[in-house]
């Protein structure tokens, strides 16, 4: 019966077999055979791929699904002051760290950055935060930076960024099926950030913001012959720690609070410098030969321009006028009759021009974020309130009140060039950086004028009350000042108080721009704060 050819059934005249229907299923019986041999073949080839080809390359993937790679943050380089003292710091990362606790930490061994009295320092210093995609892309580091990376935002930490930061290390580890921790395979460590040395001195600078605590204003301290900065205050402030710890709750109020203390007053914020401007009418006016040291004004008390008069503070108040005055007499009294005269004679265009070479109206190029501030002129007027410029004007100007708008850092660099006999120096932030100074064409006349005028400005009859006779332990040391007292237009109605004092006279040492805003007089309020540092300054172990 095996042996008998397919049949089927035939018609009604009788049975009969079927060689068409036995050939066709031969045909499908032999198809299916060749398929099942392909796919045979198909899975004997792709085994051959798997275990042969790439066998390697799986086994290397079924490795890495078992090996974890975590990123070791290195040490940013420390912050130190002129002594070495460590304002800012880093702690080791914890190499042992739970491996849940470097899940949360973005599957990075941090290495957290410690401030110390972070809201002294904050604005000078700055923060850190998470880089962004411009920071990546903008990045001109020797070691790139990468995803996840913190970076500085702000002050000191952005200016030296690429000197702190450091190149980070790896940590592998082997994991079982549920990713638990097995056993650590390698350790490669990172390359740590080069510490960094401000000029900064740090007890001057914490001084300095004690004074400030409470109020709205700035304090910069420098070394007339150098440029360097010895302290760099302004108040209110805020934690860079805040950012460092990631605390969004603290940081929005920071952008919140109308009083911003994110914002640097002593570079970003421009006010009127009020009397302290005086120095650079006299300088203009004794330079393009307008007065000399002979010329005398005599004090009424009240000058006129058209139908508007303007008043000298000491009549104003007290109702009393300072007589016959000269350049010295008018520096140390702060005589506002004496510097609109002169001022009128000069001309604003010459004030403006000698204002800029002092600094004035100019960024310093300190590295820190910075306004420009406006040093006014005829033209000014004319281009940007399309108004042409009036006696009044000249008359404001020329006491630093008006359109003028500087920042405390120009002020301080302008009196350490008339403190360093004409020098001015660019500010610097590094200890042992080389200084930038060039000689002002100034005449050493001019500037033996200036110089007697601020001493007698803070001896006995001047306007720098606080600082008559000052002492310290090891003796009297004579100081020379000049006040200023602007105008701010504010809803309190009181003026903001200047003060720029340098010390000794003969040979400084220091030399201080304090600003406090809507603090009142600036020999009342600015003048104490002055004598506070001076003291800080001289009575401590050298």
């Amino acid at each position: 019966m095996n042996k008998l050819s397919f049949f089927h059934k035939g018609d009604s005249r009788g049975m009969g077999f079927s060689y068409e229907n036995n050939r066709l299923s031969e045909i499908s019986f032999f198809a299916f055979l060749i398929l099942v041999g392909f796919f045979l073949a198909a899975l004997v080839l792709k085994l051959f791929q798997l275990t042969i080809v790439k066998g390697q390359y799986y086994l290397n993937l079924s490795e890495g699904n078992r090996i974890r790679e975590f990123l070791i943050e290195p040490k940013r380089g420390e912050i130190l002051d002129r002594k070495g003292y460590t304002i800012v710091k880093n702690l080791d990362p914890d190499i042992e760290s739970d491996i849940n606790q470097i899940k949360k930490d973005n599957n990075r061994i941090v290495s957290k950055r410690i401030y110390e009295t972070p809201e002294a320092v904050a604005p000078l210093i700055g923060y850190r935060q998470l880089a962004d995609k411009n920071d990546l892309k903008l990045d001109n580091c020797l070691y790139k930076l990468k995803s996840g990376d913190k970076v500085g935002k702000k002050g000191v930490e952005k200016i030296f960024d690429c000197t702190l930061k450091g190149q980070p290390g790896k940590k592998l580890i082997e994991t079982d099926a549920q990713g638990n921790f097995l056993r650590t395979l390698t350790v490669i460590p990172p390359t740590n950030g080069q510490n960094i040395q401000l000029s900064i001195d740090w007890e001057l600078q914490k001084k300095a913001f004690e004074l400030l605590e409470g109020k709205r204003g700035a304090i910069v301290a420098t070394v007339p012959k150098t440029g360097e900065i010895l302290a760099l205050a302004s108040s209110p402030s805020f934690s860079p720690q805040d950012f460092e710890n990631g605390n969004n709750i603290n940081i929005n109020k920071y952008f919140k609070d109308k009083d911003q203390p994110l914002f640097n007053r002593t570079t970003e914020a421009t006010y009127p410098p009020g009397s302290i401007f005086k120095l650079m009418t006299a300088t203009a006016a004794l330079e393009e030969k307008a007065i000399d040291e002979q010329t005398q004004v005599e004090d009424k008390g009240i000058l006129t321009a058209g139908s508007l008069t303007f008043g000298n503070w000491y009549y104003l108040q007290y109702g009393k006028t300072d007589g016959m005055v000269d350049i010295i007499k008018a520096i140390k009294r702060s005589n506002d009759i004496f510097f609109y005269t002169i001022g009128e004679k000069t001309g604003v265009d010459a004030v403006k021009k000698w204002s800029e070479l002092f600094g004035l109206g100019r960024k310093t190029n300190i590295g820190l974020e910075e306004t420009e501030g406006i040093i006014p002129s005829t033209f000014w007027k004319e281009q940007t309130l399309k108004d042409r410029w009036y006696t009044g004007d000249t008359y404001n100007f020329s006491i630093g009140q008006g359109y003028i708008g500087v920042t405390p850092l120009q002020i301080a660099v302008m009196t350490s060039a008339i403190t360093n006999n004409g020098s001015i120096c660019q500010p610097k932030l590094l200890k042992g950086e080389a200084p930038n100074c060039h000689k002002l064409p100034v005449s050493q006349k001019t500037l033996d004028l200036l110089h007697e005028g601020m001493r007698q400005a803070c001896s006995t009859g001047g306007t720098g009350w606080p600082l008559f006779d000052f002492k310290t332990k090891k003796g009297p040391i004579q100081t020379a000042c000049k006040t200023g007292t602007a105008e701010s237009h504010a809803k309190s109605g009181l003026p903001h108080a200047w003060i720029a004092a340098y010390a000794p006279d003969k040979n400084p040492e220091i030399n201080l721009t304090i600003i406090v805003e809507e603090g009142g007089q600036g020999s009342d309020v600015a003048g104490p704060i002055a004598k506070e540092l001076f003291t800080t300054y001289f009575d401590r172990s050298q």
